[in-house]
């Protein structure tokens, strides 16, 4: 036994606490959907004190921001007034434990995931970024740190589910279809920007996925509101205005870090082969998925598109951005082919 199969070991240990940490957080969206349709997007409830006309109904919004109410009024407001016990606290508690599994099992993946990449590095004296393998295990660590921080800051909870899928998916190819032996590089890679440029690809890639998600939430929730039907766990998530503003944060985030990539690249290239660009497959596609977020980003800024257009937008930028990491990999060679799967 060496650090190779410790790596091996703790990445499908990961893959596998990913999958439990998935089904904690399916568990907490099923147990939402046994709630009361008003209770998860409730957040006050108002009594009339000294009055005999009730009191106009709270347009609160789902997100969480509270509706403003006028000021100089004789209602006293008694907001988070408890639900009947024997249903609804009950049923908010199986929501609470649940989420709270789920995200305790996505700190240990991502713990396991951060110990088998190190230990990978460790194997082949070098940065383990030399192969498609490598990369996705890296580019793994980067979207659950992420969502794991907006946890920590924000609350974010609600991202558990698809960040878990995701997550559980990526390593669980990586393991199983990507999975290299540990191998010296090839002379091409001998080159400071090997660094530079594969950082700069798995961090940006992390952020559109995570952006690419909000997406896939907000045509979710954006859906339900439209027809009326926001109830269950989609009364938990932000409205989908917020949601579309979550999004575009992030793909913006991501947006320049993925022009440095491209142009990193070019410098590796001509370091490597002579040359800045060559249209290889590679190349080709990175620069598509670039003209594909560089439209979102200009459509939002002048055309004024928001919303499911800019969403899909941004989900054909992410499916872009798959097909040049595993499809250009898998079925095209090129130059890039030196890095293996």
């Amino acid at each position: 036994m060496n650090l190779e199969y410790y790596s091996s070991l703790a990445l499908v240990t990961s893959a596998v606490v990913y999958m439990l940490a998935l089904f904690a957080h399916a568990a907490e969206w099923a147990a939402a959907r046994s709630l009361r349709d008003e209770e998860p997007g409730e957040r006050t409830r108002s009594r009339l004190v000294g009055s005999v006309e009730p009191s106009p109904p709270s347009s609160g919004r789902f997100d969480g921001t509270p509706s403003e109410e006028p000021h100089g009024s004789s209602v006293e407001l008694l907001t988070e007034m408890p639900p009947p016990p024997d249903e609804s606290s009950s049923g908010r508690q199986r929501v609470e434990q649940f989420g709270r599994i789920g995200v305790a099992l996505t700190v240990v993946g991502f713990l396991l995931s951060v110990a088998g990449l190190v230990l990978r590095g460790l194997a082949a004296g070098r940065a383990p970024w030399g192969n498609m393998f490598e990369f996705t295990i890296s580019a793994m660590v980067f979207v659950v740190a992420a969502y794991l921080i907006m946890v920590w800051r924000s609350g974010v909870r609600w991202l558990g589910l698809p960040v878990t899928l995701l997550a559980a998916i990526g390593n669980g190819l990586a393991v199983t279809v990507f999975y290299v032996a540990v191998a010296p590089l090839v002379p091409a890679l001998h080159s400071v920007w090997f660094v530079i440029h594969i950082v700069a690809a798995a961090i940006s890639g992390a952020a559109f996925n995570v952006g690419g998600l909000l997406s896939v939430l907000y045509l979710v929730r954006q859906r339900a509101e439209e027809g009326g039907t926001v109830r269950g766990y989609l009364g938990m998530l932000p409205n989908a205005r917020r949601l579309d503003v979550l999004a575009y944060r992030f793909l913006a985030f991501a947006f320049p870090l993925w022009t440095f990539t491209v142009a990193a690249g070019a410098i590796w290239a001509e370091y490597a082969w002579g040359r800045y660009w060559g249209w290889d497959p590679k190349e080709t596609w990175a620069l598509v998925t670039w003209v594909i977020y560089a439209g979102y980003l200009h459509a939002r800024s002048t055309a004024g598109w928001r919303g499911r257009r800019a969403a899909i937008i941004a989900l054909i930028g992410l499916a872009s951005f798959w097909f040049n990491f595993v499809g250009i990999n898998l079925f095209v060679s090129g130059l890039h082919s030196y890095a293996g799967i």
